[in-house]
């Protein structure tokens, strides 16, 4: 079905159902994401305030058939938040959306609508007393119904998991313009499909979040954070079954950082202090968070003195204060930022079985070299098996010089990963830039299953046109 482009006479019909300042004409800030690999058109904004005006502005866009652009903080990487083709989307932001609608500390539970940036919810939640354990570097700006909408991961995905594993309801509206009420703060509510499930993850194609229900913990008595010297990604993994046989789920944060990333960290950020003078080729960045009776100190020492004697770390930096542990995880932060600024020809987000780890790490220098001379920074989540595999130029080029191996490149990598039985995408999702990704390695029936759902939900194929699914 063809798509009409949102135009004056499509903006005037919402004017007069609502308000004049309900819709207005692009920002830049709505044209741009933050790698650069497209650019959006100038077009309209809707800025909804409630779940009533959302219901009705797609309920328009769905009788004029104009494409929909749901819009949150604009930081995904893959490009779902931009339409460079086709007919001219309404960007429907959820930016005046900002309500924490209620907060239940006894139930760990606080319902929050879908334009509160993230940061903002771990502030709802740490003013209840209680914990929202999502974080990941945008979370200044993200906003939780885009964190939702892509599943986002982060930092805590090891002990609390996933964007989905935090949510117990959704409230959405659906293609056609129907509310769905559906948020309830149920453990367990075994009623038919799980359209909560549906909707996290499917970046805007199959409806728009407007409020969630997510879930809350309880503090930690006491955290810790520290950064190991380890021999090789093969003594990190050894590392984190000790650190989860001893400690359990209170292990909150295992992050691996390569010697190169914090080469890069130096020549490009050295005002970042870094835990080690001169930098080992591997190391970890541990947090744990422990139970009352517990220390956090004694038990990152406890950890480490038996890695040493079973000789999987050679030297290692507990954090003495709160200064020196934020410290150590803007060592961590910075390194994607050094990474930008020295320039990178492909920027990988893979995950893979935590037991193939190691060895494809080992196998990723040899199947990169025959296609180019290459330097590597391999750092990321290696709690939960996600590695963000970043190429870069040799000293003395730069990406420019790389435009025409960029593809080639990323498929020696994604097939390496699909030879371990990975996953192409691990927390960014598909969006536009992996579109061709998701066809290539997809499983048929999965995808056959995807576009029935995508057909009998969005007829009309108005939500967020040409990502996940080919328009």
């Amino acid at each position: 079905m063809t798509l009409i482009s949102a135009d004056k006479d499509f903006a005037a019909r919402l004017k007069a159902q609502f308000s004049d300042d309900i819709v207005a004409d692009t920002e830049p800030r709505y044209l741009e994401e933050p790698r650069g690999t497209w650019q959006g058109r100038p077009t309209l904004v809707a800025r909804p305030r409630n779940v009533e005006e959302v219901a009705g502005i797609i309920r328009a866009a769905s009788e004029a058939r104009v494409p929909v652009i749901p819009y949150g903080g604009g930081t995904g990487l893959v490009g779902a938040q931009i339409s460079p083709e086709g007919a001219l989307p309404l960007i429907l932001s959820l930016e005046r959306m900002t309500a924490v609608r209620a907060v239940w500390p006894e139930e760990n539970v606080l319902i929050v609508e879908a334009g509160v940036i993230l940061a903002d919810v771990q502030t709802a939640a740490r003013d209840a007393g209680r914990l929202f354990p999502l974080s990941l570097a945008a979370e200044g700006t993200a906003r939780i119904g885009g964190n939702l909408a892509t599943n986002a991961g982060g930092t805590g995905v090891l002990r609390y998991g996933n964007t989905r594993d935090l949510c117990l309801g959704l409230e959405a509206v659906l293609p056609d313009g129907q509310i769905w009420h559906g948020l309830r703060r149920l453990r367990k509510d075994n009623t038919g499909y799980d359209l909560r499930n549906l909707l996290i993850g499917s970046e805007g194609t199959l409806g728009v979040i407007t409020a969630a229900a997510m879930k809350m913990f309880p503090q930690p008595h006491d955290t810790g954070t520290a950064v190991f010297s380890v021999a090789s990604p093969a003594a990190a993994l050894t590392l984190l079954s000790m650190a989860r046989e001893r400690l359990g789920d209170m292990v909150s944060a295992f992050e691996l950082i390569s010697g190169q990333g914090l080469a890069f960290l130096r020549q490009e950020l050295p005002e970042i202090r870094q835990p080690f003078e001169v930098a080992p080729d591997w190391s970890v960045l541990i947090e744990v968070g422990v139970a009352a009776g517990m220390t956090a100190q004694s038990a990152l020492e406890d950890l480490f003195e038996h890695a040493l004697e079973r000789d999987l770390v050679s030297d290692g930096v507990i954090a003495q204060s709160a200064q020196q542990s934020d410290a150590f995880w803007s060592v961590r932060e910075h390194i994607p930022e050094a990474n930008k600024r020295i320039g990178a020809v492909v920027s990988s987000d893979v995950s893979l079985p935590l037991g193939a780890l190691a060895d494809f790490i080992k196998a990723g220098p040899a199947r990169i070299a025959g296609v180019g001379e290459f330097r590597i920074n391999c750092f990321g989540h290696m709690g939960d098996g996600n590695l963000h595999y970043n190429i870069f130029p040799v000293e003395g080029r730069s990406k420019k010089d790389h435009l025409g191996d960029r593809e080639n490149v990323q498929r020696a990598i994604h097939d390496l990963v699909h030879e371990f039985d990975g996953s192409f995408s691990a927390e960014h999702g598909v969006g536009r830039l992996k579109v061709g990704d998701l066809e290539r390695y997809g499983d048929p029936a999965k995808l056959s299953a995807m576009r029935a759902i995508k057909q009998a939900l969005d007829p009309s194929g108005i939500m967020n046109p040409g990502a996940v699914l080919r328009a």
